[in-house]
């Protein structure tokens, strides 16, 4: 057998004993029944929705921020998006979950979406980028987290609070 036989017959059973162990051997351990531990984005759909590179699309649970897809283009829709896009996209994030909802109506995946340390859906209601949306059960032990998050954003006017007089949030 050659060393280059060796090396790859010696990977492979160090792919077998990971798989067993993480639950794969290409994108790690899943962090729930839900989803993937991490990924890497590939495209930001709007503020709240985004998708990685295995084609999953995940929808920013507990966070709703105004359409610019479908023919819409609500206010503060586009910062929204941008801002989402300027966080996320082409980059590694860490997802986590709410096991009492995996998913939504339309077949997206709710995660927390996380980049450099920094949860990106507390941030977009606390900028003012997104309103809070809870649909229970999913997201109800943080639900009145994000509600305090809106709450001040409202208060200082930030975004959308600021923007806007009409909306989704409204």
């Amino acid at each position: 057998m050659s060393a280059a036989s060796s090396g790859r017959a010696w990977g492979a059973g160090l792919c077998l004993s990971l798989l067993a162990a993480l639950g794969g051997c290409s994108g790690g351990a899943s962090a729930s029944k839900c989803g993937p531990a991490s990924g890497v984005v590939a495209s930001v759909v709007d503020g709240d929705t985004v998708e990685l590179e295995s084609g999953e699309k995940l929808r920013l649970l507990l966070v709703d921020t105004q359409e610019v897809t479908s023919g819409k283009n609500e206010c503060y829709g586009a910062e929204a998006r941008d801002y989402t896009r300027q966080l996320v996209e082409g980059k590694a994030v860490q997802l986590s979950y709410d096991e009492a909802g995996c998913t939504d109506r339309y077949g997206r995946t709710l995660a927390y979406v996380s980049v450099d340390g920094r949860e990106v859906n507390g941030l977009l209601v606390e900028r003012g980028f997104a309103c809070v949306l809870h649909i229970s059960p999913a997201g109800d032990d943080r639900a009145e987290e994000f509600k305090g998050l809106q709450s001040e954003a409202k208060v200082a006017k930030r975004g959308v609070w600021g923007s806007c007089t009409t909306g989704g949030c409204f």
